[in-house]
């Protein structure tokens, strides 16, 4: 073999054990793994959604939601006209109140949800501050919670409350007269008292409802309808 051949065959590109040359063998294997990785990224999203969506349902077997008990939803609607229902039950300082007590009278009933928080305190000292302004217009007055009696002396005596009030921990007149229902505060529903207060006219009879009360001046519009009453 000539020196010119040797040269020719020493520049030749090496070629694989199939025949073809390396170079073409390592653009095809990067080829197929650039296909690889587009596959598996494609299935990425796909498998991360069903990921989700396994983790999601054991979460919910393990704490399902909370539904409130309908305590109270089948309580009658108070309508304006009709009969106020009647009720007997503890007050502050160890004696019971009925709806007797006050028949020939004009009565007013406020329902606070509990004693001693922000609203129905500054509720219950209103209608003390004007204790004598509804005396005065024929008209007594009365607070009603689920507070037990105890807790009712408490909260009149810290804060200087004349306003009777009444303990209903059985649930019996707040239901009997619609203001035991469904509340919901932060996103957490659950059952309580409505502000609601009731206008009892002198023969016993449904007058006025205020429905979710707001507390500031209330009791002063209160009193004007008890006085034109």
């Amino acid at each position: 073999m000539s020196k010119k051949t040797r040269k020719k065959s020493s520049k030749s590109p090496p070629k694989s054990a199939g025949g073809k040359p390396k170079a073409a063998k390592r653009l095809a294997t990067k080829a197929a793994a650039g296909q690889s990785a587009k596959k598996t990224a494609a299935k990425r999203p796909a498998a991360k959604a069903l990921a989700s969506r396994t983790v999601a349902a054991k979460a919910a077997k393990k704490t399902p939601a909370k539904t409130p008990k309908p305590v109270g939803k089948s309580a009658p609607v108070l309508s304006e006209g009709q009969s106020a229902p009647a009720f007997s039950l503890p007050r502050d300082g160890g004696q019971t109140v009925s709806l007797a007590n006050y028949a020939g009278r004009k009565l007013v009933i406020f329902f606070y949800p509990r004693a001693d928080t922000p609203g129905c305190t500054l509720e219950a000292i209103a209608f003390s501050r004007l204790a004598d302004e509804f005396a005065d217009a024929g008209t007594a007055v009365l607070g009603v919670s689920a507070d037990s009696v105890t807790k009712q002396e408490t909260f009149r005596d810290k804060h200087d409350l004349t306003v009777p009030l009444v303990s209903d921990e059985t649930l019996g007149m707040l239901k009997a007269y619609g203001v035991w229902g469904e509340k919901s505060l932060y996103g957490k529903t659950f059952m309580g008292i409505v502000r609601t207060t009731v206008l009892v006219d002198a023969d016993g009879r449904i007058a006025r409802i205020w429905r979710t009360v707001r507390v500031d001046g209330h009791a002063d519009a209160v009193l004007d309808a008890a006085r034109a009453l």
